[in-house]
């Protein structure tokens, strides 16, 4: 399912402060490649929307992927439908009674994109408006412009990166000693 770009070209147009029928016609796809990057950076949808997990228990708890979670429809363990009193959620984690892998059907995703993940797709979307031939630097006449690296490409900045680490699954690193 192609999910929808998480800013409008109206978002975009009072972004860069200019009117949208003045963005250039490719406004549409560069927000979708944004959007599609910042997803892919974050591991997270974000649009409001149900999908199915399978997930394996450690210790009678699964995290599910996406967040916020809103609700849980069903849980099924080897093809059966798992009973409600058999399972718990608690936030974005799932308790079972026992350690079956599990199938999970769930709605998740926020009713609005969070500011700072649409801060991020904007500025993303603005610099490749912005500098649409990935120059480094231009000169014309006496009159020269450089651009910093992260205007190169249709990259995240680390402060990008930043911005969206705290939307990413936290792991575990467990020892088997």
């Amino acid at each position: 399912m192609e999910l929808p770009a998480l800013a409008t070209v109206d978002q975009l147009g009072a972004w860069m402060q200019t009117e949208p029928d003045e963005l250039p016609e490719s406004a549409a796809l560069v927000l979708d490649v944004a959007s599609a990057i910042v997803r892919r950076e974050a591991r997270q949808a974000f649009t409001r929307g149900t999908s199915s997990a399978t997930l394996h228990p450690h210790g009678g708890w699964v995290v599910l992927p996406q967040r916020p979670v809103v609700s849980v429809q069903e849980v099924r363990a080897g093809g059966q439908l798992v009973p409600a009193e058999r399972w718990q959620l608690v936030r974005d984690r799932l308790r079972l009674t026992d350690d079956r892998p599990v199938t999970v059907t769930y709605t998740h995703g926020y009713t609005a994109v969070p500011g700072d993940v649409l801060a991020v797709v904007l500025t993303l979307a603005g610099r490749v408006l912005t500098n649409p031939s990935d120059l480094r630097q231009e000169s014309v006449g006496s009159v020269s412009v450089t651009y910093s690296a992260e205007t190169i490409g249709a990259s995240l900045a680390p402060a990008d990166r930043d911005l969206l680490a705290r939307y990413r699954k936290r792991v575990a690193v467990v020892s088997l000693l």
